[in-house]
């Protein structure tokens, strides 16, 4: 097992927040060890995490390898394929020409591109204009004509071959009926973006958007030159083995608009946070603070009543019932998600270089982490040096091992692995001696839990309901 490491970025002084805004260095380590732990049961090449509160970076880290065969150790500077995250982009470059009057929301995208010649099978569809293809309602099929999701060489059209082939498509539902998530929609959103500014699509973002929000390692593009090193290879989902495949390197092409982005979680951090500083702002920076509220806002709900989206963002309830917004990345090789809360400033941003993963799993796991009552230290109460027994706990054959760690003035235990590390999560009082007992949900004392000790004085195991469970080497 590795050596655990955390960063907790501390920003009060600069910023002006209060103490409910840090991460307590305990539970710090509780995030850290899980994603250690996660990162080595799951078997993923590379994990890497931030989280974001408002203007700064609360915490972040990463665990693995960005490059397996050559070893290089994953940074919060890797660089990974966001994928569909691009869509926020090229959504932003849409509403920033919207506000400068250049094009409308319910402007027909037959008008705004004059080849598009993509046939509309349902004669009482309503058009198929900017609006309805922001929040997928537009009833254009998901993909452009070309298998590019099919491996091994991923063959992504270049857009003079996306326009040509659109007449031999036609739509699949009549626009503003159903949600029909499309990368083709996205894409051709990315055409109107060059269209109505004169410029081409890379140069509009880059300048638009990339340079005033100083995201220097994000790009309309993988950048090949760093492939292996700071670009992350991608691997395959796992085969039954518990193996893994490196995934041919792929370019995104004219699907760029929809999918070919690339970028880091710190950089993503930052995106996050010109969110949320345009949000609370009266002034613009890139586009009015209207607009983006506008754009998280619910412009979609499907008949089921289930799936909502707004322009460009995922919008969604949260656990705790409120708003929550951002989008999710799944390229060969890559799985991405970016979570923001506008209303308490916290993003969640986690990129894996493999296939078959599920990025949200862990911005959720993180937050249930968060959501725990934070560590206190009762200066009444006197307890030994807790350290002593924290560490690594055998637990098999029943289940694999607990980590036991420092929170305040209690010990906190977590079984690991575990998908909801939350709601894994005990705390132990200390009783007396080497003597614990488990604090029950109601705040009464449970069980005990006694450590025992070696002829040296070290903890090397701890007795609960009369049987034991060794601490492991680390």
């Amino acid at each position: 097992m590795k050596k655990i490491s955390f960063i907790v970025c501390l920003f009060l002084a600069n910023f002006g927040f209060s103490q409910s805004d840090e991460i307590h260095e305990d539970v710090a380590r509780i995030i850290d060890v899980w994603l250690d732990a996660q990162h080595d049961y799951d078997k993923l090449p590379a994990i890497s995490v931030a989280v974001v509160k408002d203007q700064d970076i609360l915490w972040k880290n990463a665990y693995g390898e960005s490059n397996m065969e050559a070893g290089v150790a994953a940074e919060t500077t890797t660089i990974c394929s966001i994928c569909s995250i691009s869509k926020l982009f090229t959504s932003v470059a849409i509403m920033k020409l919207v506000e400068e009057g250049k094009l409308r929301l319910d402007d027909k995208i037959e008008d705004l591109l004059p080849w598009f010649d993509l046939k509309q099978q349902f004669d009482d569809s309503w058009p198929v204009t900017v609006r309805s293809v922001m929040t997928h309602s537009s009833g254009l099929p998901r993909e452009a004509n070309f298998p590019y999701w099919t491996g091994p060489d991923f063959p992504f059209p270049a857009k003079k071959d996306i326009d040509s082939n659109l007449k031999n498509q036609e739509t699949l539902y009549p626009s503003s009926t159903y949600f029909q998530y499309s990368n083709l929609g996205l894409t051709l959103l990315g055409e109107i973006v060059e269209e109505v500014s004169g410029m081409p699509y890379d140069e509009y973002i880059q300048k638009n958007i990339l340079e005033p929000l100083r995201l220097d390692d994000t790009r309309t593009e993988l950048p090949e030159d760093l492939y292996g090193n700071q670009l992350a290879i991608g691997y395959s989902p796992q085969y039954r083995d518990g193996s893994r495949k490196k995934v041919q390197f792929f370019q995104a092409n004219g699907i760029k608009p929809a999918a070919g982005f690339s970028s880091n979680v710190e950089d993503l951090a930052r995106f996050a946070s010109w969110q949320f500083r345009l949000l609370d702002s009266s002034q613009t920076e890139i586009i009015q603070s209207s607009t983006l509220k506008y754009m998280q806002n619910v412009h979609w709900t499907d008949p089921d009543f289930e799936t909502t989206w707004g322009l460009g963002f995922a919008v969604y309830k949260g656990p705790d019932g409120s708003k929550w917004v951002g989008h999710g990345g799944s390229c060969p090789g890559y799985r991405t998600v970016l979570q923001l809360n506008p209303k308490s400033k916290i993003a969640y941003v986690v990129m894996i270089n493999a296939g078959g993963e599920n990025p949200a799993k862990y911005a959720n796991g993180i937050r249930s982490i968060l959501a725990q009552k934070k560590p206190e230290k009762d200066s009444l109460k006197t307890a030994p040096n807790l350290s002593d027994y924290t560490g690594y706990y055998d637990l098999k054959p029943w289940y694999n091992e607990m980590y036991i760690g420092v929170w305040g003035d209690k010990l906190v235990t977590l079984d690991l692995p575990t998908g909801n590390p939350g709601e894994g999560m005990d705390y132990l009082q200390h009783v007396e001696g080497d003597t614990f007992r488990r604090i029950r949900d109601n705040q009464e004392l449970g069980e005990t839990v006694v450590f025992e000790r070696d002829e040296n004085g070290k903890v090397y195991r701890l007795m609960h309901h009369n049987n034991y469970s060794k601490k492991m080497e680390q």
